[in-house]
């Protein structure tokens, strides 16, 4: 990892001297054990701050939106995925980002960390090699990395970047297909099951919006849930609602959602979020063949069209 720090340092660093951007956005390390943070490098000596772990979780396609200066941005194949589907929706002028690719082996689930040691305050953590130390007041524990990676990092087709200007670190083979053995399970459930379930996920949530915050592509200047006249659902948040604002939500998801768990990560009432979302892009994917943000060229499945599309979810007299 201190290997790719330093060669996403001299590659920001370069851009900078030589003024081919204005900034350069990537991760430095941030105040919590094995937690990073995006920074902002503006002159060739702060790309010195810059940093590359398993802690680099945030999507930094957040923000690359409507912006007029030249930018680079250190992305990894998520991220990537995301900006795609930003320039083809015409948020990112792809003329004034330059992509320092870096293939991913994951990140950290900060849950899992928390479970390993049963919630105890963690004081000091490191990645040694294939294990990750954590150390609290009056006890140490090592567990496997591999244990500690997200779900959704684990289930990655496309942990190399699929578009980029440099490419930092080897590639890295994701998976052939996505797993969507949750959403399988899901399906498998009665209707009055599916609603049971998620009752209960949508009485945990306590409509912070921190899920729509953290994503990339919930940018309306203004959010149906916002809006006084008409008001389209409380500001209580009741369960109800609360499903009518992630339903809205993730059907808005439809065919961008490229799955970077940013809304599970950011939540802080452990909603299954991502139940509704991959929902989604499992059905687009069936339906048409189309997965969000591994193409410019080809045209999002819900902005085009052909005779052949499947039509199973018309209701027909």
């Amino acid at each position: 990892m201190q290997n790719l720090s330093n060669k996403i340092q001299d590659a920001a660093k370069k851009l900078l001297e030589e003024k081919k951007v204005d900034v350069v956005i990537g991760f430095e390390q941030g105040s919590l054990p094995l937690r990073s943070t995006p920074y902002f490098a503006r002159t060739p000596e702060e790309t010195a701050n810059l940093i590359w772990n398993s802690g680099c979780e945030n999507n930094l396609a957040n923000y690359l939106r409507k912006r007029s200066d030249k930018v680079a941005v250190v992305a990894k194949g998520c991220d990537v995925r995301s900006i795609v589907v930003l320039v083809k929706e015409n948020q990112i002028n792809r003329d004034n980002l330059y992509i320092i690719g870096i293939p991913c082996s994951g990140m950290i689930d900060q849950n899992k960390v928390n479970a390993a040691v049963n919630g105890k305050e963690i004081s000091e953590a490191a990645v040694n090699g294939d294990q990750v130390v954590i150390k609290g007041e009056g006890f140490e524990t090592t567990v496997a990395l591999a244990d500690m990676i997200h779900d959704f990092c684990n289930d990655c087709k496309y942990p190399t970047p699929v578009i980029f200007d440099e490419l930092i670190g080897e590639k890295i083979v994701g998976k052939d297909n996505v797993s969507y053995a949750e959403i399988d399970e899901f399906e498998a459930k009665s209707p009055a099951e599916r609603q049971a379930y998620l009752a209960a996920e949508m009485s945990k949530c306590i409509r912070c919006y921190a899920c729509r915050n953290a994503c990339p592509m919930c940018y309306c200047s203004e959010c149906f849930v916002d809006c006084n006249t008409p008001e389209w659902i409380s500001k209580s948040i009741d369960a109800g609602d609360n499903l009518i604002f992630h339903a809205v939500r993730a059907l808005h998801l439809g065919g961008r959602c490229v799955d970077c768990g940013a809304c599970t990560r950011a939540c802080p009432m452990g909603v299954d979020i991502g139940k509704l979302t991959r929902k989604l892009a499992k059905d687009v994917k069936v339906l048409f063949d189309y997965e969000a943000g591994v193409s410019l060229e080809e045209k999002c499945a819900l902005s085009t069209f052909t005779g052949d599309d499947s039509e199973e979810f018309l209701v027909k007299e």
